[in-house]
């Protein structure tokens, strides 16, 4: 099983990354800089302490470039050959939800021949509100049909699968993410699967990005969010210490 990522450039998720938090990344690196400046007139003591924090700052914002380099271009994640094994069986119907970048349904239809799938863009600026997504959509605009993600357009048990890769964590309140992943459960068979894989707010995670890993939610967190929706996590897999992939499917 494996997938086609010839269209992805080398550098293309370390490109997407610095535009998408271009802002954060000048702010940052401009704040170091004038800051390790300004330590000349400070006594020992503190001008150590600022240019530890500068230093502190410079790595984060170069780690999260390079770890992102790796993750989104380097490692396995964008060739979905980790969907080997994955499901319990290739779905005839699938739908892929993203908030407004959607890198992977060409992929998804090129590993399971034959099956018909469904693109849907769920961007809500008023729940989704980090600024990095809105930076993303000026920088990326998606061609995918939108829909209210209260409300999917499909029937009841229409789907085998659906795919939510990195577009669950922008709905940024638990009461949000719960219905989200009622209207999904309500779309899918009884015996579908969800595919979640997202960053997880955790220690690898941290080291990488710094304070920018608030952005991620939790591995509990998730559960939470799927049990209140009667779905149970059937499978967890990582791709790299930084990304991990949770399959779903209704609670018996």
């Amino acid at each position: 099983m494996t997938g086609n990522v010839e269209n992805r450039a080398p550098y293309q998720g370390l490109l997407q990354i610095f535009h998408y938090n271009q802002p954060f990344y000048v702010r940052t690196l401009g704040a170091a800089a004038v800051a390790a400046v300004l330590s000349v007139w400070l006594p020992p003591v503190p001008r150590a302490l600022l240019l530890l924090a500068c230093g502190i700052a410079v790595f984060w914002t170069c780690s999260s470039l390079l770890v992102s380099h790796y993750v989104y271009d380097r490692s396995p994640l964008y060739s979905l050959r980790w969907l080997n094994g994955l499901l319990s069986q290739p779905p005839a119907r699938w739908i892929n939800i993203h908030a407004g970048l959607d890198e992977t349904s060409g992929i998804i239809g090129s590993i399971f021949p034959g099956s018909t799938g469904q693109i849907i863009d769920i961007y809500d600026p008023q729940e989704m509100t980090e600024p990095s997504i809105g930076q993303a959509r000026h920088v990326t605009q998606a061609a995918s049909p939108t829909a209210d993600w209260r409300a999917l357009p499909a029937g009841d048990h229409h789907f085998d699968t659906a795919f939510l890769i990195f577009a669950a964590h922008e709905l940024r309140h638990h009461e949000a993410r719960v219905k989200f992943f009622q209207e999904v459960a309500r779309v899918l068979r009884p015996t579908g699967e969800v595919v979640l894989v997202e960053h997880l707010r955790d220690w690898s995670n941290f080291a990488a990005f710094g304070p920018g890993f608030l952005h991620f939610f939790s591995g509990p967190t998730w559960r939470q969010a799927a049990e209140a929706a009667h779905l149970s996590i059937r499978q967890r897999r990582t791709i790299t210490p930084f990304v991990h992939i949770f399959v779903l499917r209704r609670s018996l």
